[in-house]
């Protein structure tokens, strides 16, 4: 059967593939450990999980609009007004089955076949070949664990053409947990703006930014040029709600209009129980976030003083998201040469399965998750460490 060339040209998700491959030698009865998962270990709030049971009881099953419920769109302006000081319409939001919908739809009704995107790396593994599904050109602008995983204006301008249309931030950063402080973010989108070029902010770890580092965000961008911002954010991360799937977006009414037509003639609403479990959690309370904060803030703290002692390995301190995406370059060998090799063997002779960063842009990095208990993340660290020693 031939298929399509859009399909032939995007690639299988290495974190899959990783998780994939872990699973099959847990079948054969090996201990194995995996710090490749982009999800925390615990379940959303009580609250959340009693919206949905009723949801369900109340039968709340029916088609919704294809934004969404309006009480949630309102919980989500809500959410803008309290941690930034902007209240958008409900006509500026839409929700989407998770931030990926968000960013995919964006893609979609944004791009014409040529149109370059200007990504900053390392990336998201998703983010290239969503552009490509739209028949855009994926352009990296690299960074590296030098320049702490972030770009600046002057870098991007080495890197924009006639044919950029499109921005891609994410802060903080998946995989690298690099995050901007507003001031240098600002520099970033009001060079974009200049440039005339279309933002779009991915924002889905904006409430895991860890002391003294503060939260940035390109709302009040969005305020004052809202023709040249999207805004995606979701629960999924924050609020440890990865498979119930709700993302929104906030962006002109013009570009919220053709995602809501692009949703409507792909998945109509998002899930109506999953709206009931948005609402609550937007609406409830938030004190748990702190909480999580610094129960992610500490088990970064522990796993980076043990990658510190690696000898070789260079790992910035990141100030967000739960990921450490240490540049392990120097431990190649004539036996592993990058880093696919490199998590093929920390697999199979440690048991412990990461992300090869050839995956998100950098072939001389591994991802590494903490987002699992601390006494299984540090074992699983010292297991690396033997590992790399045994090389």
């Amino acid at each position: 059967m031939q298929f399509s060339d859009r399909i032939n040209q995007v690639s299988p998700s290495a974190t899959l593939t990783i998780n994939s491959r872990a699973a099959e030698l847990r079948s054969q009865g090996r201990d194995v450990v995996s710090l490749a998962a982009g999800e925390p270990d615990f379940s959303p709030p009580e609250n959340v999980m009693q919206a949905m049971k009723q949801a369900v009881d109340a039968k709340h099953t029916g088609y919704t609009p294809v934004p969404g419920l309006p009480e949630l769109l309102k919980a989500v302006s809500g959410y803008f007004s309290f941690y930034y000081g902007v209240e958008p319409e409900n006509r500026m939001l839409t929700t989407t089955n998770g931030g990926k919908q968000g960013l995919y739809n964006l893609m979609q009704i944004l791009l014409n076949p040529g149109d370059e995107v200007l990504i900053p790396g390392p990336y998201w593994v998703s983010y290239p070949d969503m552009v490509k599904l739209a028949a855009g050109n994926p352009v990296i602008v690299p960074s590296s664990a030098e320049q702490n995983f972030q770009v600046e204006p002057g870098l991007l301008e080495e890197y924009i053409s006639k044919d950029t249309k499109v921005l891609v931030i994410n802060s903080p950063s998946n995989p690298t947990g690099a995050h901007y402080s507003q001031r240098d973010l600002d520099a970033i989108l009001d060079w974009a703006i200049n440039k005339g070029l279309f933002i779009i902010s991915d924002e889905i770890y904006d409430q895991l930014v860890y002391p003294p580092a503060k939260q940035s965000s390109a709302v009040k961008w969005f305020e004052s040029h809202p023709e040249n911002v999207a805004i995606v954010n979701g629960l999924s991360k924050s609020f440890a709600m990865t498979g119930i799937r709700v993302g929104f977006v906030m962006a002109d009414p013009g570009v919220i209009s053709n995602l809501n037509k692009l949703q409507g003639q792909s998945t109509s609403n998002i899930c109506s129980i999953a709206q009931y479990a948005a609402l609550e959690a937007l609406q409830g309370p938030h004190d748990f976030l702190q909480d999580s904060r610094k129960l992610f803030s500490q088990r970064r703290d522990r796993a980076l003083k043990i990658i510190q002692d690696w000898s070789g390995v260079t790992c910035p301190k990141p100030d967000g998201a739960f990921y450490l995406f240490p540049e392990i370059s120097s431990l190649y060998n004539g036996k592993i040469q990058d880093s696919t090799q490199m998590c093929t063997y920390l697999l199979e002779q440690a048991g412990v399965a990461l992300v090869p960063g050839v995956a998100f842009g950098d072939d001389d990095c591994i991802r590494i998750s903490y987002a699992l208990d601390e006494d299984t993340l540090v074992n699983a660290l010292q297991k690396v460490e033997q590992a790399f020693q045994d090389l």
